[in-house]
């Protein structure tokens, strides 16, 4: 069978190289958004490459400094993503025309080559080499397992900017034996269940929960000063906007960098080998509270859990939230009444009281659980890590043994005199 995986590398590049870099995913994104708006025209979407590249290729390369290559692959990223916003109406799911706007950038082996050591990327004006900084050569890591394996195949790589350095998140494939025994005795797989959510920005199916209370609070300061900036309409205030927006990103960024690798620890002290998300396709919608700052921050989140989880090896699933809130997770009851609040969860069958939000990171697990063991390619059992034990496929929960790992508490469930979490 094929199979896949993504090795985050990081980059060390000059000064004048970086500028380049920067100018290249610049261009890049905007070439992307062009072909999205092309695209967006009219009443039918078009998906189809070959017309995208008819009616779009020759305006991009006249206005950008993109060789051949990155625009055929802003072209298709483009593409891809208008393709997924059509499946999803399809689908009956709402779902928005797609802007891109994270630094990234699309690299084929035409305008790449990828070499042990580093790489040559095409620019905005030629190639330039970036090194890649390694870990230790005796240490086992993605790098050693995948990169350096001869039996995989680099097939591409996506470059990424964040936190001031440049990462090379390099693709690979390989065919390999099929590592399930003859047998059936497949190995075994956890899945940890995460929510997100304005009052808690994460809760997992662990029942560890990540309050945003305090981010909250840092965008309404924050929008209050630039509304107050915005005002004075002078140079000065425009400046001052700006570096409070730069400010702002950053406390963001290093609140949410620090929830992500907790996150991922989270997942590693469990011995979980997946991390389930909901899909955050019009999670505003679903969301009448968020705002697009929440919006922003879920995705940011999930990008940070994403490259941290594939560094240890960790897989990241997404499943459809739908009735994820109403769900009972003990009985499996779906009622709209059972979600009552925003904070309490009452299953109106079985009497289960429990936070929403760890109710609902049970299910996201569960249900991610459900779908890989319906999956054509089969795969192997699997079960959502609970805090005292595990909860399978069926639904069936089976209590901690002793030695087993995993956190001792108890599960999260809501005092009606004050709905704080107390045990069960």
């Amino acid at each position: 069978m094929e199979v896949r995986r993504t090795v985050p590398v990081k980059l060390d590049v000059a000064d004048s190289d970086a500028d380049l870099l920067h100018e290249t995913i610049s261009e890049f994104l905007w070439a992307a958004n062009y072909v999205v708006d092309h695209a967006w025209q009219g009443e039918y979407k078009t998906t189809s490459k070959a017309e995208l590249q008819r009616e779009t290729y020759d305006d991009v390369r006249a206005e950008t400094r993109l060789q051949a290559n990155l625009v055929q692959n802003a072209r298709n990223k483009a593409a891809e993503a208008v393709k997924g916003v059509v499946a999803r109406w399809k689908h009956g799911d709402y779902a928005g025309k797609p802007n891109f706007s994270a630094p990234t950038l699309v690299y084929d082996k035409r305008c790449a080559t990828f070499n042990d050591d580093h790489a040559t990327l095409s620019t905005v004006e030629g190639r330039i080499t970036a090194e890649y900084v390694l870990p230790d050569e005796s240490r086992e890591t993605p790098h050693s397992e995948y990169l350096f394996n001869d039996d995989y195949e680099v097939t591409g790589a996506e470059l990424h900017y964040r936190d001031g350095e440049f990462y090379l998140h390099v693709r690979t494939k390989a065919d390999v034996e099929s590592e399930t025994a003859d047998d059936g005795n497949d190995e075994h797989s956890t899945v940890l269940g995460v929510d997100l959510g304005i009052e808690n920005v994460a809760v997992t199916s662990t029942g560890t929960f990540w309050n945003g209370s305090e981010v909250n609070h840092w965008h309404r300061e924050f929008e209050k000063r630039r509304g107050s900036l915005q005002q004075r309409e002078t140079r000065a205030a425009h400046e001052t906007i700006q570096s409070v927006g730069r400010t702002e990103t950053g406390r963001y960024d290093h609140f949410l960098h620090t929830v992500s690798k907790e996150l991922v620890a989270e997942a590693i002290a469990n011995d979980c080998d997946v991390i389930a998300f909901e899909n955050l396709t019009g999670i505003r919608e679903r969301m009448p509270r968020a705002k697009k700052f929440h919006a922003w921050a879920f995705r940011r989140l999930f990008e940070y859990v994403e490259y941290k989880a594939e560094i240890v090896g960790i897989s990241i699933g997404q499943v459809n939230p739908e009735y994820t809130s109403q769900r009972c997770s003990k009985c499996g009851t779906t009622l709209r009444e059972n979600r009552q609040t925003q904070e309490r969860f009452c299953c109106q069958k079985c009497g289960y009281e429990v936070n929403a939000d760890y109710n609902a990171a049970k299910n996201i697990g569960l249900k991610y659980l459900r779908a890989a063991q319906t999956s054509s390619d089969g795969g192997a059992p699997v079960d959502v890590r609970l805090n005292r034990g595990m909860l399978n496929v069926n639904g069936e929960y089976e209590p901690a043994y002793e030695g087993q790992n995993g956190s001792p508490r108890e599960s999260p469930t809501l005092n009606e005199a004050n709905g704080d979490a107390v045990s069960e």
